[in-house]
């Protein structure tokens, strides 16, 4: 399987809630598999408690700003997601600016402390798969808007089959 990620480090997050740190949509007739998921911030020493989710979201779809994934394995090829600034079949992107009204469905929720960042990698059971057949898209959230806007850093790792 070719394995690719779409990452973040130092950015100032937008203050609104749900937040898509992470949004992409599988290419028509392609098939992914969420592999691992990560959020941590570094812009002070402060404790507070941070709601994490991941969830389907419909159209109309974010606007975030583009981001190309990059390929974990030095031989695969390019992935077939590319950036964009709007979410579509085949696209991903980082750090949505306006949700526009989306129907969100919640699937997943945590909490963490932002002192000590967050991490999720599946056991082989709880691996995410999303088809292109969907008409959703994948997003990790900020659940609620984060006290301090600064220094995060984020990301997602995803396989392609087929």
């Amino acid at each position: 399987m070719k394995e690719y990620s779409v990452t973040a480090t130092g950015i100032t997050v937008a203050n609104h809630a749900p937040l898509s740190l992470v949004a992409l949509m599988p290419p028509a007739g392609g098939m992914i598999e969420i592999l691992r998921m990560w959020i941590s911030q570094n812009a002070n020493a402060n404790s507070a408690q941070q709601g994490v989710q991941w969830a389907m979201v419909s159209t109309p779809f974010q606007t975030v700003t583009s981001a190309t994934p990059q390929k974990t394995k030095s031989g695969d090829a390019a992935s077939a997601i590319v950036g964009a600034t709007t979410i579509a079949a085949g696209k991903c992107g980082i750090n949505a600016s306006n949700e526009n009204a989306n129907v969100i469905a919640q699937v997943w929720y945590d909490n963490f402390n932002v002192l000590n960042g967050w991490l999720w990698v599946p056991t082989p059971r709880e691996i995410i798969e999303l088809s292109g057949q969907s008409s959703y898209a994948f997003a990790l959230q900020f659940s609620i808007a984060p006290v301090t806007l600064s220094n995060w850093s984020f990301g997602v790792t995803y396989g392609e089959r087929g």
